[in-house]
């Protein structure tokens, strides 16, 4: 049952929920707006932090369910690490946008989320803080992509799981290809934490 659970992985990973969210809640597409990435991110820019929020936690639950979904359908810890990835490109490479939306930052949370909770808890506090400090949710985002496989290996993490988070690392450092380019030259956008920008 592993290619049923890559498949469902990826599908449940190309749901675009901040363009929907976008589209009902403002009538906008958010490609056009800010930085044009679909995410939590350019959603707070699109329509504030309510929003930005019900889309972050539903790009979280998609890489839960993904997860999920592989344990019941396959069982095996490398499907299970599979369908993590799988969902993750899912959301980066939505065949529903083109094959061209989201960053996966927060799928990857999701992810990390239902099959390394301490791993998810360590990134998550490497962004929030690197983000208070700095005011680059890129930057953040990418400390706290690379402190998975980092506190994976530090913790003696199964070889999967060790997989898992270097996979998940390679893939938000590979969409943010422009943002290290603009935080390199100094032009990279802060995020203003008092309000939407």
């Amino acid at each position: 049952m592993l290619i049923p659970a890559l498949i469902l992985a990826y599908l449940i990973g190309s749901i675009p929920t901040a363009y929907w969210l976008a589209r009902v809640w403002k009538g906008i597409d958010i490609r056009r707006v800010g930085s044009g990435n679909v995410g939590a991110t350019n959603m707070l820019r699109a329509a504030g932090p309510f929003a930005s929020l019900l889309v972050f936690l539903l790009d979280v639950l998609k890489g839960v369910l993904a997860v999920e979904l592989a344990r019941r359908l396959a069982g095996a810890s490398w499907a299970v690490a599979l369908a993590g990835i799988a969902v993750v490109a899912g959301h980066d490479w939505s065949f529903l946008l083109h094959f061209n939306s989201g960053k996966g930052v927060s799928t990857s949370f999701g992810v990390m989320l239902a099959v390394a909770p301490p791993a998810a808890a360590v990134a998550l506090g490497v962004f929030l803080a690197v983000v208070l400090l700095s005011r680059y949710v890129s930057l953040g985002s990418l400390l706290a992509a690379l402190s998975l496989p980092v506190f994976l290996w530090a913790s003696g993490a199964p070889v999967y799981l060790l997989f898992l988070g270097t996979a998940m690392f390679a893939l938000v450092a590979l969409r943010h290809r422009a943002n290290l380019r603009r935080l390199w030259t100094g032009t990279e956008h802060r995020v203003r934490l008092n309000r939407p920008t």
